[in-house]
């Protein structure tokens, strides 16, 4: 049994497999490669089949999403470490050695990510997750050299090891213990803020996540759901919710959803005004599922704040990328 499993939940996407699957068997000589397969209709599993039969499958019997899909694909897999990554990253030689040196060097961290650049602009830090992602005040997602829609060129300003609050599900490595200590992703939210709110757990329960910038991966994004599609704005509204509504401390939780109902309205008439009418509705869909999915979650909620022991997180910003931008270190 090798230390390390990295583990591709695929959906479709024997394409993305095509160009990127042969690098990360070739560039990860220390891992077991497993693909996991969430009831594909095109020809991902034929493929594999036949192309690549010497990596192992695991096949689900429906598509049960990126968090649920992940925690069904990982029960079989035996290994230290996990390595969650997604079917369009792009790895090079080495990739996994420094992430499993530090790993292996402090043991209070229980999850990190590479730097992620873009596959397409490879100068550019990407989108998703760029060096280490944290929230705002207001719950709000960004990372270190993304703010918002700002990606930053990758000049080596973030060189140095750091904490952060999440690391991006696009190549995420975490102990299995933590993994499953902490419950695993929440399948619920099926994709899309999943690992925000593993990492989240994670972290108010004394355990570290940190990002390793001298391991560099190159994702493409977008390779499941486009930015601007109706889908995946229903799922980050209706995720962020929930997501808040679990891990929030009780003095903060009122305030907040309080202001975020009339942000998430601005929110909407943005789109609105942009014909972007998809998208609007979708924001009124996942505040909707929000309050119908909200009793379901009160026992994790409750779990999760008899288990914390750091309140005040340091890698939460105490203030909004609405109106300022973060200093990062």
């Amino acid at each position: 049994m090798k230390r390390i499993s990295v583990v591709i939940l695929n959906w479709n996407g024997v394409e993305m497999m095509k160009r990127f699957l042969p690098a990360v068997v070739s560039n990860s000589p220390e891992a077991e490669v497993v693909v996991a397969d969430n009831a594909s209709t095109d020809d991902s599993v034929e493929w594999l089949t036949e192309q690549m039969p010497d990596v192992r499958q695991v096949i689900l019997d429906r598509n049960y999403g990126f968090a649920e899909g992940y925690n069904r694909a990982l029960k079989p897999v035996e290994a230290e470490y996990y390595v969650l990554l997604n079917s369009d990253v792009d790895v090079p030689e080495g990739w996994l050695a420094p992430m499993l040196e530090y790993m292996d060097e402090h043991p209070e961290v229980a999850a990190c990510q590479p730097k992620l650049r873009c596959q397409w602009a490879p100068e550019m830090l990407e989108y998703a997750g760029a060096c280490g992602g944290y929230i705002d005040w207001l719950g709000y997602p960004f990372c270190r050299g993304r703010v918002r829609d700002n990606v930053e060129k990758d000049n080596g300003q973030y060189d140095t090891v750091a904490p952060v609050l999440w690391a991006s599900g696009a190549a995420l490595m975490i102990r299995s213990r933590d993994y499953w200590l902490a419950g695993g992703l929440d399948g619920r939210f099926f994709a899309h803020q999943e690992e925000i709110d593993l990492c989240w757990r994670l972290r108010s329960r004394g355990r570290g996540i940190v990002c390793v910038p001298q391991s560099v991966v190159y994702h493409v994004g977008g390779g499941t759901l486009p930015k601007e599609n109706p889908r995946k704005t229903y799922l980050n509204f209706r995720n962020n919710l929930l997501l808040l509504y679990k891990n929030l401390p009780q003095s903060r939780l009122r305030k907040v959803m309080f202001l975020r109902f009339w942000l998430d309205i601005v929110a909407s008439m943005v789109f609105l005004l942009k014909g972007e009418v998809g998208s609007f509705k979708a924001v009124y869909r996942g505040r909707r599922d929000y309050c119908r999915m909200k009793p379901d979650f009160a026992k994790d909620r409750a779990e999760n704040l008899r288990l914390t022991v750091v309140e005040s997180i340091p890698e939460i910003y105490q203030k909004t990328i609405l109106l300022h931008k973060p200093k990062f270190t």
